[in-house]
């Protein structure tokens, strides 16, 4: 059966509009996995373990802390900046707290700048990595144990770090289905 002209026209605009939103889809995770591979953008590594090597050369690590616009949480780095070997591993903390009178829960988006250094900042673990629930009233400190990886030093571009700013921002996110019953529950007992 042939397609008159307008019923063309039609069905090639849905096929456009269905192509154009499978590249919308699409492009999220590819540009995640781009991101994660190249470094690009401030993403950093994932490792199992710490660097192999421990340089002399040392580099500085500043920590920044903020919240989306509607995060009830106070959030803040516990230390500033510190300096370490590049290789070496290095612990740091967060501390988050929930002034408000119900549970909360969050999950914090990273990057680092500048963004030639992503591609060599390794977590070996990090709050992060999963969601964060706090309870009314509850202050917590969460630690980030990480490296510099020290092929840095032979980077074309990475040679010329000598700062790196780890950031994170934190969002409010739905409670998991048990803390959402007990959140309801909550709220419905009488006092």
């Amino acid at each position: 059966m042939a397609l008159s002209g307008p019923q063309k026209t039609v069905m090639q605009t849905v096929g456009v509009v269905v192509l154009m939103g499978s590249l919308a889809w699409a492009s999220v995770p590819f540009y995640d996995w781009f991101c994660r591979v190249t470094g690009f953008g401030g993403v950093t590594g994932v490792s199992a373990a710490g660097a192999d090597t421990v340089l002399d050369q040392t580099i500085k690590v500043r920590f920044d802390a903020s919240k989306e616009r509607d995060m009830p949480w106070e959030f803040t780095p516990v230390e500033r900046e510190m300096e370490l070997r590049i290789g070496e591993t290095g612990l740091a903390f967060y501390e988050a707290y929930n002034p408000t009178d119900r549970p909360i829960a969050g999950q914090a988006s990273y990057n680092v700048t500048p963004y030639t250094a992503g591609g060599f900042f390794d977590k070996i673990d990090c709050f992060c990595f999963e969601e964060q629930v706090l309870q009314p009233g509850e202050r917590v400190q969460m630690p980030v144990t990480f490296f510099v990886d020290p092929e840095i030093v032979a980077d074309r571009d990475g040679k010329y770090v000598h700062t790196i700013t780890l950031s994170y921002t934190f969002y409010e996110i739905d409670l998991p289905e048990g803390y959402a019953a007990l959140d309801t529950q909550a709220q419905t007992t009488p006092n």
